[in-house]
């Protein structure tokens, strides 16, 4: 028996739940999911926090259009506050002057940082080598984000607003009909009048079956591993550590220390795996850094943070699929975004212009449309 729906939905990580939960109350949603839990791959793996300094312009107005939703979230959207205070520490070498100035010249970084000296960084984080750190910018305001939280946050929005959510579902296939879409899928066919692609790492897999324009989506493998917090040290209050030029990054998690070698290793779409060289690379790193000896890796994993080649996040309606609508490429940053993404993602869908309060940050739709991929290079 086929299941209608105004709205499909292909993937019930951030993107997914997040534009549902905009659209459920007015339309007939359905959100497929083919892992048994929602948040499962990319969501899950995030190394949450919220900053606005991170990233390109266009991703840091998203943010930055995003904060006052995690700030105030809408009644019964959370039982405790979604963003903790942390900071972001960005350090320095003495070779990494050009870097840092680069950083500050980013549109609206130097509003919310502050520049700092070495002994100061060193205050905020004791374990920074002397001779490693030569200056540090600061961001106060950068938070953790309980996304876990979020995430329910969002599917619990949706459902309230009638959405169904269907887990080990997989989609197999989409075919053209009269009214719009008929989606094949392992618990039966759904059929729907629109499909909201938002599966990830696997949203060109996605458009391939809806004989979509591919948008060149191009998944990067990202480390992650805990590691013991040194000895007689309170890590509670320690920011975001992150090299300016990228190299590695460090924050505190639970009472241990998460590093990352800031990977972005190419990857085809998959359940990804920590390699074995990534984190002695994260290790050495760190260690090169600071005076931390890791001596155990407690736990590692990995995540897929896809992007397509302009780094920009593509929100809008396919070229030549018609009723097919991108919600992809966040590039690592969806989560943070999502907010100020679901409402334009709702917007756009549903033929209405981006919100002013979010275009007046200077985001339009065209810079975020997949037609743009369509321009050579």
């Amino acid at each position: 028996m086929t299941v209608d729906a105004d709205i499909l939905v292909i993937g019930a990580g951030m993107a997914g739940a997040s534009i549902a939960a905009q659209l459920a109350a007015a339309h007939r949603v359905i959100i497929v999911e083919r892992e048994p839990h929602a948040g499962y791959h990319s969501t899950g793996r995030s190394a949450a926090v919220f900053t606005e300094t991170y990233g390109g312009n266009t991703v840091r107005a998203l943010a930055a259009a995003s904060r006052g939703f995690f700030e105030n979230p809408p009644a019964g959207f959370a039982q405790t506050p979604l963003l903790n205070p942390r900071g972001v520490l960005y350090i320095a070498t003495p070779d990494d002057r050009e870097s840092v100035e680069a950083l500050l010249c980013r549109p609206g970084v130097a509003q919310r940082t502050q520049r700092i000296s070495a002994a100061e960084a060193r205050k905020l984080v004791p374990i920074l080598r002397e001779s490693h750190v030569a200056q540090a910018i600061h961001e106060p305001n950068a938070s953790d984000i309980d996304v876990h939280q979020v995430l329910e946050g969002f599917l619990r929005q949706a459902r309230r607003g009638g959405a169904q959510v269907r887990f080990n579902c997989e989609l197999l296939g989409l075919s053209r009909t009269p009214g719009g879409w008929l989606a094949d899928t392992t618990i039966g066919p759904i059929s729907a009048a629109c499909i909201v692609n938002a599966a990830g790492a696997w949203a060109d897999q996605v458009g391939q079956l809806a004989q979509a324009q591919p948008i060149g989506l191009q998944p990067g493998r990202r480390t992650a591993l805990l590691v013991e917090a040194p000895e007689g040290l309170d890590i509670t209050r320690w920011p975001l550590t992150v090299d300016v030029n990228e190299l590695f990054y460090l924050k505190p998690d639970a009472g241990r220390l998460l590093l990352s070698p800031v990977d972005d290793t190419p990857s085809a779409p998959c359940d990804a795996q920590p390699d074995e060289y990534d984190i002695a690379t994260a290790v050495d790193r760190v260690e090169k850094a600071t005076v931390l000896d890791v001596r155990r890796v407690l736990r590692k994993w990995a995540g897929l943070r896809s992007s397509v080649r302009d780094g920009i996040p593509v929100i809008g309606h396919d070229t030549r699929a018609r009723g097919f609508f991108w919600l992809a490429g966040q590039g690592g940053y969806g989560i943070q975004a999502a907010p100020a993404m679901a409402r334009i993602a709702a917007s756009l869908l549903t033929g209405r212009p981006i919100p002013a309060e979010i275009a007046d940050l200077g985001i339009v739709a065209q810079e975020l449309s997949p037609s743009r991929l369509l321009r050579t290079a």
